[in-house]
């Protein structure tokens, strides 16, 4: 399965004539976290929350391509991306490994991923790098097999996300 997750509607018309599924986070009631863990304990894969994220994640575990859509905000997703993310904790286990001599979380029947992630905005160098360790420093608990980091202007974002989804039907 192919997903693009964005933070902002697009106009792509070669996504809706395709096998990859297009979310606009924007136009979703998605809560915050609230850190209760219940995912984890009392309805293990399952967010107690029910709101639109509950349909999200689900797919996020099940895509091998992933493009997530963000603005970038000081070296971080902006914040209907991080919701998102953070909201997809049920698609891992509160149970712990070691993989390359760190901790992370063991994934919940999550395929392994290629990844692009397309940062928007306004972005400088510090913020750039700031952001790209961030997508490194989460790669391994979002089962990132690989991942690829473009930064754009938001006035280039419909084109360089078309050429992506140009080179994934390839």
């Amino acid at each position: 399965m192919k997903l693009i997750l964005s933070d902002k509607n697009l106009d792509i018309p070669e996504i809706n004539h395709s096998s990859i599924e297009f979310i606009d986070l924007s136009k979703l009631k998605i809560a915050g976290c609230i850190g209760c863990f219940q995912c984890w304990t009392k309805t293990p894969g399952k967010c107690v929350i029910r709101d639109d994220a509950v349909n999200v994640y689900p797919r996020i575990a099940k895509s091998n391509k992933v493009l997530y859509i963000s603005k970038v905000k000081y070296g971080s997703y902006d914040t209907i991306m991080k919701t998102m993310l953070e909201r997809a904790i049920p698609i891992q286990q509160a149970f712990i490994r070691l993989l390359h001599g760190e901790t992370h979380h063991v994934q919940r029947n999550v395929i392994p991923k290629q990844a692009v992630i397309i940062g928007y905005g306004d972005i400088s160098a510090e913020e750039q790098g700031i952001f790209r360790q961030l997508i490194e420093r989460n790669a391994y608990n979002m089962n990132f097999e690989s991942n690829r980091v473009i930064f754009v202007p938001e006035n280039e974002l419909e084109q360089i996300v078309r050429q992506e989804v140009l080179s994934w039907e390839k």
